[in-house]
């Protein structure tokens, strides 16, 4: 299991995260995270696999890079899991 202290310059990494955020009716990330003509339905949390694309040691947080909706998040250590390298 890679924690984010394990994380090395270089390479690729991957995680599942959890952010809480505005979603649409369907719970898909809504807002300014949307390209669809939706409106908010609620605030909720939305979990997804991303690649990290930078890490701050000293504020412990990730920013992640979303597979599904391609939008980037700032995400707390504590709030991701399943961190692999992307080979």
């Amino acid at each position: 299991m890679i924690t984010p202290l394990d994380i090395r310059a270089g390479n690729s990494y991957s995680c599942k995260f959890t952010v809480n955020i505005p979603l649409d009716s369907y719970g898909r990330p809504g807002g300014l995270y949307s390209m669809a003509d939706l409106p908010v339905q609620r605030y909720g949390d939305y979990t997804s696999t991303g690649d990290i694309v930078a890490r701050d040691l000293n504020t412990e947080l990730f920013e992640v890079r979303d597979h599904e909706s391609k939008s980037t998040f700032v995400v707390k250590f504590a709030d991701t899991q399943d961190i692999e390298i992307q080979e």
